[in-house]
């Protein structure tokens, strides 16, 4: 990738001493934002990254995002540090940090990988997964069909996808495809802007073939469709290398499909 004090216990505060109830809200109230900060600060900015606001390659303000969450620098250094190990930032010593991104070729070896992890995990899940958690998984496919949304569809579509893995108790593995996931976020964005809502009627097929499959319990036929499923995108993005480019270098054309 490239980058160019615990709330006071008990009342003796109260009791001891005039306004110590006073104090001890104060002490609570200075707390608790604290305590809650680090979660909050993570995940919003994971937020901002997989939405598309931070874009790939832009340097992240951290002074800013310091301020709109009312908090100094060290919870978002701590923020960006564990975001980094999922993939979605990288940080260079003395110089800050960045939203991660990827080249075509990065992107395509990412593919590439996922196209032979993904069916592993998928197929192991084949056997465990329950009938009621198919269910939720075919609940997902309906509610993508019926959205116009690109986020929102981005946003159903990685739930379902990374759902229809965790049968599989296979975490580690787990672990990495979520990796992946995160690094290439941007570039789906990207093909579900190119493919518009008409070309998304060959995904919500496939999704639907994959729940078929998990009801059949076919394991071997649940993993063709998804790597089937993830190579078409792959071959998809190959086509599209102006998807990859700097927006500064990008001509005045090269975003015309993406509306």
């Amino acid at each position: 990738m490239k980058a160019p004090v615990s709330a006071t216990h008990g009342s003796s505060g109260a009791q001891g001493q005039p306004g110590g109830g006073a104090r001890q809200k104060k002490t609570v109230a200075s707390h608790q934002p604290a305590l809650l900060s680090g979660q909050r600060v993570t995940e919003t900015i994971r937020s901002l990254i997989l939405s598309g606001e931070l874009a790939p390659g832009s340097k992240i303000p951290q002074d800013t995002l310091a301020s709109r969450f009312g908090t100094s620098r060290i919870p978002i250094r701590e923020a960006l540090s564990r975001l980094e190990s999922d993939g979605l930032v990288v940080m260079q010593p003395n110089r800050g940090a960045w939203v991660a991104k990827l080249d075509l070729e990065e992107c395509l070896e990412i593919y590439k990988i996922r196209e032979r992890l993904e069916p592993l995990v998928f197929g192991e899940a084949v056997a465990k997964i329950t009938d009621a958690e198919i269910d939720s998984l075919e609940a997902l496919v309906v509610e993508m069909t019926t959205t116009d949304d690109p986020d929102t569809f981005l946003r159903l579509d990685r739930e379902f996808h990374l759902a229809s893995y965790q049968a599989a108790g296979m975490h580690q593995l787990g672990g990495m495809v979520e990796r992946f996931w995160n690094s290439t976020q941007p570039y789906r964005r990207a093909f579900t802007r190119l493919i518009g809502r008409e070309g998304n009627w060959v995904i919500h097929a496939e999704h639907k073939l994959m729940i078929d499959a998990l009801r059949q319990r076919d394991a071997e036929r649940a993993g063709q469709l998804l790597h089937e499923h993830i190579r078409r995108t792959r071959v998809e993005l190959a086509r599209h290398e102006e998807l990859f480019l700097p927006e500064e270098a990008k001509g005045p054309d090269d975003g015309a499909s993406a509306g």
